[in-house]
């Protein structure tokens, strides 16, 4: 078993599309899931009925957080006893994840390294559902059984940042401290978190040989993945220290130290993205406002060349340009487009890996073009490929506008 790789969290995985029979079966009585004849290849051949524990979730993105239950499937050949034939079935009892289910929704079983399973219902034409598909490298759904992987150490499988991202919203905690830095980070930190501001410049101090001017679409990456293996390090050492200390039976200053971990991690990423933009554009000599306010109040991340000539009529608006960032866009992307008025096609530069179809055409219906690192472009679908601009493309459409304005 490689490191780093999905055969780390996984030792196989099946994945079909819900016909409307088995989207009915699943919210009936019934309790079986249909055509599981190939789940032998991970769940090898029953003797008796082989109850597995089992967390069932069902994922949309137009939750903040999933549907997850625990429960049990279990795995059993209804022929047993029959010299010649073999009839396996997968039995589930009720619960609120398949009663989610239709018609067209992605059905996904893995087993874990412990034995366990997942159970994984993603909505069908969702995101998350394109990012299931494309995180277990499986494109031959479209017949009735399901596609098995057993292997899972190519180079599609290993864990990258897009990948990592995918993985936690499915419950999969991914290793990824890494203690090299922990002193220097104590010793410059203590215990404390410091702004985010102040990580992300110690961050990328650690990987001085990465430079914008090279490559500004593998830096960018660099230095996110650089801060988050940081920051779990340091913050893994912090909860640490502070379980070991005890709450003293204090339930109040639990919930508020559990809140206050889970508050950082959320906002934290995108505060990230921003200031290693911002360290890319200085790098690399790009005038901009960072959240200037424009029209009704609105605070656009980044405005090119800046708040002066925004708000400049005479300025030509051909030579504005708009970025918004967000680490990751859900529904969330359309709050860009109320932005910055006098510039009519907005971009938006996120980390999201394969983003829908759906979404994505209604990005360009509303003439917002998508800006993501090339490494992640790789998890689109080819037409979508063609339509996505990468950071060094929209680096050279801003120094053009900014040229042409003339602004050096």
């Amino acid at each position: 078993m490689k490191k780093g790789y999905l055969s780390q969290y996984f030792d196989g995985v099946a994945i079909k599309i819900l016909s409307a029979v088995e989207a009915d079966i699943l919210t009936s009585n019934q309790h079986e899931f249909n055509g599981v004849k190939s789940l032998v290849n991970i769940l090898g051949i029953p003797t008796g009925k082989a109850k597995y524990p089992a967390q069932f979730i069902y994922l949309t993105d137009y939750e903040t957080d999933p549907i997850v239950e625990d429960g049990f499937l279990t795995w059993y050949d209804a022929r047993e006893r029959h010299v010649t034939r073999t009839e396996f079935r997968l039995y589930f009892p009720t619960n609120r994840v398949v009663q989610y289910a239709n018609a067209g929704d992605i059905l996904i079983i893995a087993r874990k390294k412990d034995g366990n399973l997942l159970a994984i219902v993603a909505e069908n034409g969702t995101t998350i559902a394109s990012q299931i598909i494309w995180l277990f490298g499986i494109t031959d759904i479209d017949h009735p059984g399901f596609s098995i992987r057993e292997e899972l150490e190519t180079e599609q499988d290993r864990i990258e940042f897009a990948s990592r991202v995918i993985l936690e919203n499915i419950g999969i905690t991914v290793e990824t401290t890494e203690d090299t830095f922990l002193d220097d980070m104590l010793s410059n930190f203590g215990l404390e978190f410091p702004t985010t501001k102040v990580f992300s410049d110690y961050s990328r101090t650690t990987i001085p040989d990465i430079r914008p001017l090279e490559n500004s679409d593998i830096a960018l990456l660099a230095y996110m993945e650089r801060e988050e293996i940081l920051f779990k390090t340091l913050e893994k050492h912090i909860i640490a220290e502070r379980l070991s200390a005890g709450f003293d039976d204090d339930v109040d200053s639990f919930i508020s130290f559990s809140l206050s971990v889970q508050n950082r991690r959320k906002s934290r990423a995108g505060l990230a993205l921003e200031n290693h933009l911002e360290f890319i554009f200085n790098d690399l000599s790009i005038k901009y406002s960072r959240t200037a306010v424009t029209e009704n109040k609105s605070k656009p991340d980044f405005l090119f060349p800046g708040k002066k000539e925004y708000h400049d009529e005479s300025f030509n608006p051909l030579n504005l340009t708009m970025l918004g960032v967000k680490s990751s866009c859900k529904d969330r992307w359309r709050q860009v487009l109320a932005e910055a008025e006098r510039i009519d096609k907005k971009h938006l530069l996120t980390l999201e890996a394969a983003i829908s179809t759906n979404q994505t055409d209604e990005m360009k219906f509303k003439e917002l073009q998508l800006v993501v690192p090339k490494k992640i472009h790789e998890s689109y679908t080819k037409d979508q490929q063609k339509w996505l601009l990468d950071l060094e493309t929209f680096i050279d459409i801003v120094k053009t506008r900014q040229k042409n304005a003339g602004i050096e």
